[in-house]
């Protein structure tokens, strides 16, 4: 029997034995309050570190940004101004109480954009006009107030939507700003041997080998929102024959893009199951009507991967959602593998699981946590579950244990993404114990 003030959780087994049409309320965001932890600061405060909506919406190369916002929700993209690659890139339109209440600013928003054009050096490519909370109560008809303001600078002006009120809709905000990224392409020739990468606002890791495996399959351009120079190279993204889709989160820009530009899609999962991805590929070739060779990069995974295991076989993980991964299907991966899972810190849908129901199998006492759930206020940071934490979010409830955050830009993906992950855990560790013989 849990007390009010322990922090919920559910093993593996009694969450697969529940199943996905009983996933308990504690794991649903929607049914409680939330409680602002680690997972939940990276998308509630978008200005902080990764790409929360203000970062996201600046993909366009040449874009600037319109933050309409009240000061409380504007003060951390002064953190992103900072950054060199957005200097000229943000400003601001502040809003007081009177303008929550009545909606006074929206007169003011053509005439602010009509101004950050003319105090530029050079016309931006387009004006993302960015809207917080305040103006999903005011029900704000934000695509007029563009249309307005784009008859005066002859550019276009598009809405972006920062609406955490959202966060459970059919059009979730990071899913709204990918469809508007990709909105303004207009329709090309098609070249048959292109193809554009969607899902993430920073590239692929450079020795991806999807880049190579691609060429194998006879595709001779690949391009990615985040490797345009320009707007025009941008532009060039609506020549390309499919939208490979690899977050699920860029489904709907890919079905705009279909339905506009006549561009089909074929979604690709970023696993660390390598059997799974390996699979993937080929079954993804085959779609194609060719075939891929592929062994000397699964070969090159799979000895990061037992170069770690020899030499820490009995490794104890706790996973975080706060990660480059779904911290599921990561978590069976490392069971998989032969390692310990003691904890995982998310939300299970109920597409996660064919992942817990394994999970289960193999490692049924494994907890599952929320990060939203308000009892986790009373986790207990001195209770160390485990050797290893990945995610920032672990790494938070773990303050002492060595950790890899796998949170960065650049994104991993299949076999690359594997041993680069399995190479950093071994240099954390070898390097924690060096530090340890030293002292």
């Amino acid at each position: 029997m849990k007390n009010d003030k322990t922090p919920y959780f559910i093993t593996a087994k009694e969450l697969a034995e529940a199943g996905k049409d009983r996933i308990p309320p504690e794991l649903i965001s929607n049914t409680h309050l939330i409680y602002s932890s680690p997972a939940t600061l990276a998308f509630n405060s978008p200005g902080a570190q990764g790409f929360g909506v203000k970062r996201a919406g600046l993909a366009i190369p040449g874009s600037v940004m319109l933050l309409v916002a009240p000061g409380c929700c504007g003060r951390n993209t002064t953190l992103l101004a900072e950054m060199p690659e957005y200097h000229n890139r943000f400003f601001y339109l502040m809003m007081d109480e009177t303008d929550i209440v009545t909606g006074r600013h929206l007169k003011n928003i053509p005439q602010a954009v009509e101004e950050i054009c003319s105090s530029l050096p050079q016309m931006p490519s387009v004006v993302m006009i960015c809207l917080t909370c305040a103006d999903a109560l005011l029900g704000t008809d934000m695509e007029r107030v563009c249309r307005k303001a784009m008859k005066q600078v002859n550019i276009p002006v598009l809405p972006c939507y920062m609406y955490a009120l959202t966060r459970e809709g059919r059009k979730p905000p990071m899913v709204h700003v990918r469809q508007s990224i990709y909105s303004l392409l207009e329709p090309k020739k098609k070249q048959s041997t292109a193809v554009n990468l969607l899902g993430y606002f920073a590239p692929l890791l450079d020795d991806c080998e999807i880049y190579e495996l691609l060429g194998q399959m006879g595709i001779r351009t690949i391009r990615e929102i985040s490797r345009c120079k320009d707007y025009e190279e941008y532009q060039t993204m609506a020549a390309a024959n499919f939208n490979l889709v690899l977050n699920p989160e860029a489904r709907f820009a890919a079905q705009d893009m279909q339905k506009r530009l006549n561009i089909p899609s074929i979604e690709l999962t970023r696993l660390y199951q390598l059997d799974k991805i390996q699979k993937q590929y080929h079954i993804f070739a085959s779609a194609l009507g060719t075939k891929i060779e592929d062994q000397k990069y699964f070969d090159a995974a799979q000895a990061a991967v037992d170069a770690f295991k020899n030499a820490y076989p009995d490794t104890v993980f706790s996973i975080g959602e706060g990660c480059n991964a779904d911290p599921f299907e990561l978590s069976l991966a490392l069971l998989q593998y032969g390692f310990k899972v003691a904890e995982i810190f998310g939300n299970p849908a109920a597409e996660n699981f064919v992942y817990v129901k394994k999970i289960a199998a193999l490692s049924p006492e494994t907890r599952i946590y929320s990060n939203l759930e308000p009892t986790m206020l009373y986790y207990d940071c001195s209770e160390e579950f485990a050797d290893i934490t990945i995610g920032r979010d672990s790494a938070y409830y773990h303050p002492d244990c060595l950790n890899v955050e796998w949170s960065e830009d650049i994104q991993p993906f299949g076999y690359a993404g594997v041993k680069l992950l399995f190479e950093q855990l071994l240099a954390v560790r070898t390097g924690a114990e060096k530090e340890r013989g030293v002292r």
